[in-house]
């Protein structure tokens, strides 16, 4: 059986990284990418250089694993960033923007790039990595919160539209991992000294929640199982962390919801 050809965003580190690795050993032929495609020799899979924020750059991408391989069975958009704790007010506007146009514009940019080739060969699946912040919002990560909301919301409308055409789109929905995510977490740019102790504290909460959260081998194996399931379902969660704040949003009273995010906020 012929394997399948795998196309992964933000994979020189973390989740990415993890995911591109296990299926290379799984059998799959794996594309990964990064911004800058560095010592890409280091790596068991074939890594490319893309920006997803760029149509250019995209375009490029996808008409080289086609050449080489005349296909992308499997799209993974997996590459996304984070601000550090902080009140909404605390980011610019073009902080606001920048976060959305990778975190969701990168996505619909290769997802509108892959889908005619997909078309063509009628299959084809695309995983979208969200978060359960997407699902549960949390305080002082609105703008986050807000760019896996609106990938939640797109990822759902075009399973439906593309169904017909035996391309299924999915969700997998992490909490915290243990990435390099955290070490790299944007400072807000327009800082409101009211919120500097709750920053401050907030902040150290998250590194510790990460440090202590599943490793990124977790979502990958979420991820293979998804990949090799005979019926895809619209959204997935990965670790036990994610399920049981999924499962408090949807059984707990609204009032008792709130009143455990406020405590989890401890501010």
């Amino acid at each position: 059986m012929t394997s399948k050809v795998v196309l992964i965003t933000g994979a020189s580190s973390g989740i990415g990284l993890a995911t591109a690795n296990l299926l290379h050993e799984a059998g799959f032929i794996v594309y990964g990418t990064s911004r800058q495609a560095k010592n890409s020799s280091n790596y068991k899979f074939h890594l490319i250089e893309l920006d997803v924020n760029q149509d250019e750059s995209v375009t490029q991408a996808i008409e080289k694993v086609i050449a080489n391989e005349g296909r992308i069975d499997v799209l993974i958009n997996n590459a996304g960033f984070a601000i550090s704790p902080a009140g909404a007010e605390e980011s610019s506007m073009q902080q606001a923007q920048a976060i959305f146009d990778t975190n969701f514009f990168g996505a619909v940019r290769m997802t509108r790039a892959v889908i005619p080739h997909m078309r063509q060969k009628k299959s084809g699946l695309i995983l979208n990595i969200s978060s359960i912040l997407g699902l549960v919002p949390m305080p002082f990560g609105a703008l986050y919160s807000a760019s896996k909301h609106a990938l939640e919301g797109y990822s759902e409308s075009l399973d439906h539209e593309l169904r017909s055409q035996n391309i299924r789109v999915s969700l997998i929905e992490p909490a915290y991992t243990n990435t390099s995510l955290g070490a790299n977490l944007l400072e807000p740019d327009n800082k409101v000294s009211f919120y500097d102790q709750a920053r401050k504290k907030l902040h150290q909460q998250m590194i510790h929640s990460m440090n202590k959260s599943d490793e990124p081998s977790v979502v990958a194996h979420a991820i293979l199982d998804v990949i090799q399931s005979k019926h895809v379902v619209p959204r997935y969660t990965a670790g036990k962390t994610a399920q049981k704040l999924k499962a408090l949003r949807r059984f707990a009273p609204a009032k008792i919801f709130d009143k455990l995010i406020q405590r989890s906020v401890k501010v």
